[in-house]
C-alpha cells in the first residue's frame, strides 16, 4: 500500500494522468488581462529596481565595517557572501543616509510591483505536468527561490522598518543571506526570461495600453505562455487600471515613509515611521534608556569614561570632558530602518581622546556602552573614522545636555556612519592594535 501511495505521488509530481481539479487546470484562471505583456511590464520595473536595492544593501553592509569584526559583523560563516572591498568613507556626511534611504524607499516602492507581478504569473506556479524534465525541475526550483526570497526580503524589511521583529533569528544575518539567495535566483530567472520579455514588450505599445479603457480591454493572443486565460471572463479592470493602482500604491508607500528619510520638518508626513521624539522638537530614537535597562543612576556622578591603549589607561569624568576643547558639528544620524535626522552636536574630538593614550593612527577604536549586549552594546570604528576631525564624543546636542534617551552622559557621533555605530551611553574607548 505504501508503495502504491508513493507511486501515485510520483505520478502526480511528474504529471502523469489528468491534472487535479482547481488551479492546475487552465480553465481555472479567467482574468482577461493576464498575459506576457503585463507580466513583462511589471518585470521590467523590477529589473530596474531590484539591482538598486541589492547594491545599496551591500553598500549598507560595507558601512557597518564588517572587516573590523567584533560587534560590527553578526554574519557567522558567511564566506564569500560577506566580501568587503573598501574602507567606508566619512564624507560626504550624508552618504549613509543617501544609501540607506534609497535602499528603503526603493524597496517600499517595489512592494506593490512584486505583489502585482506574482498575481500576473500565478498560473505558471500551477503548470501541469509539474516536472516535465530535469531542466524544467531546475527552472521550477529557481522560481521557488525567487518568489520565496522576494517575499522574505520585502516582508522582513517592512517589519524591520516598523521595529517589529516577530522572529527569533537576527534580521541583519538573515537579510544578508536572503539577499544572496534571492539574487542568485533573480539572475537565473532573468537569463531565462529576458528574450521572452523583450518580445512581449514589443508586441504592444505602452502608450496604446494607457489609452485603452475598460470597454476596449481584450485578452492577449493565447499562444503558449501559459498566462493568457483559455476561457476569459469579462474584464472588470483594464491594464491601465492595474498599472495605475500599482503605481499609486508605490507612491503612497513612499509618501508615507519618505519623510523619515528626508528628516527634520518632513517627518510629519511619515505616517509609517514608528519612532518619534520624547518632546516637541525632539528627534527620533530607536532604543530608549528604559528599553535597554539604562538607569539614571548609571549615568550620574559615578560615571567615568575609560580610555585604554598601548598599555596605558585614562579615566575621565564628564566634568573632565567638558573642560577639554569642545567642538561643534552639524551631523546626521541615519539608521538602517531608513530614518535620518540632522542635529548640532558638541563634544570632544575622538582623535583628541585617543591621543591621550596613543597614536590617532591606530587601526581603530572599540567603543563600549553601558548597555549590555545587543546590537548597540559595542562597535568598532575604523581608523579613518577616528581621525576625522568631525568625529565626536558628543556631550551636548543643539546646545543642551544630551537627554538620557539620546545617550547621556556621552555618545559617539561619526560622519556618514550608520546610526548603530553612533554608540550611546559610552563607557570606554579601547584602541585596536596597529596593523603591520
Amino acid at each position: 500500500m505504501v508503495r502504491r501511495i508513493a507511486s501515485r505521488l510520483a505520478g502526480l509530481a511528474l504529471g502523469r494522468g489528468d491534472p487535479p481539479p482547481g488551479p492546475f487546470r487552465p480553465t481555472f484562471w479567467r482574468s482577461p488581462i493576464r498575459g506576457p505583456w503585463l507580466s513583462s511590464v511589471l518585470g521590467s520595473i523590477l529589473l530596474l529596481g531590484i539591482p538598486v536595492v541589492f547594491v545599496t544593501g551591500l553598500l549598507s553592509y560595507a558601512a557597518y565595517n564588517p572587516g573590523l569584526g567584533g560587534g560590527n559583523d553578526r554574519t557567522p560563516e558567511k564566506g564569500i557572501l560577506g566580501f568587503y572591498l573598501f574602507t567606508w568613507p566619512t564624507h560626504p556626511v550624508w552618504l549613509y543616509g543617501l544609501v540607506i534611504g534609497t535602499h528603503v524607499l526603493v524597496g517600499l516602492a517595489l512592494f506593490p510591483v512584486v505583489l502585482a507581478k506574482l498575481w500576473s504569473v500565478i498560473p505558471k506556479l500551477f503548470t501541469w505536468p509539474t516536472l516535465r524534465s530535469p531542466a524544467h525541475a531546475l527552472e521550477r526550483l529557481s522560481l521557488v527561490l525567487l518568489v520565496g526570497g522576494a517575499v522574505f526580503e520585502l516582508v522582513t524589511g517592512l517589519l524591520n522598518i516598523q521595529l517589529f521583529s516577530p522572529w527569533s533569528f537576527s534580521f541583519y544575518t538573515a537579510h544578508l543571506y536572503g539577499a544572496w539567495v534571492f539574487m542568485g535566483a533573480f539572475v537565473t530567472h532573468v537569463a531565462l526570461k529576458l528574450p521572452t520579455m523583450v518580445r512581449s514588450l514589443h508586441a504592444r505599445r505602452l502608450r496604446d495600453e494607457l489609452r485603452t479603457g475598460l470597454a476596449d480591454t481584450r485578452p492577449e493572443e493565447l499562444g503558449d505562455s501559459g498566462l493568457v486565460a483559455v476561457s476569459p471572463a469579462a474584464p472588470t479592470i483594464s491594464r491601465r487600471g492595474v498599472l495605475g493602482i500599482v503605481g499609486g500604491s508605490s507612491l503612497l508607500l513612499v509618501g508615507l515613509a519618505g519623510g523619515q528619510t528626508l528628516g527634520d520638518g518632513f517627518r510629519r508626513t511619515a505616517l509609517l515611521a514608528p519612532r518619534g521624539g520624547t518632546f516637541p522638537g525632539d528627534f527620533p530614537v530607536n532604543k530608549t534608556a528604559a528599553g535597554t535597562g539604562i538607569r539614571r543612576a548609571d549615568t550620574e556622578r559615578a560615571w567615568r569614561l575609560a580610555i585604554e591603549g598601548n598599555g596605558r589607561s585614562v579615566s575621565l569624568s564628564r566634568d573632565d570632558l567638558l573642560a577639554m576643547e569642545q567642538r561643534t558639528e552639524r551631523l546626521p544620524i541615519a539608521c538602517v530602518e531608513g530614518w535620518t535626522t540632522t542635529q548640532t552636536w558638541t563634544g570632544v574630538r575622538l582623535a583628541d581622546l585617543v591621543a591621550l593614550v596613543g597614536s590617532p593612527s591606530a587601526a581603530g577604536v572599540l567603543v563600549s556602552s553601558l548597555q549590555q549586549g545587543g546590537a548597540f552594546g559595542a562597535a568598532r570604528l575604523a581608523a579613518n573614522q577616528v581621525r576625522d576631525p568631525r568625529s565626536l564624543l558628543a556631550l551636548k546636542v543643539n546646545g543642551s545636555d544630551l537627554s538620557l534617551d539620546h545617550g547621556f552622559p556621552a555618545r559617539v557621533i561619526v560622519p556618514a556612519a550608520p546610526g548603530v555605530h553612533c554608540t550611546k551611553w559610552v563607557r570606554s574607548l579601547r584602541l585596536l592594535a596597529d596593523r603591520a
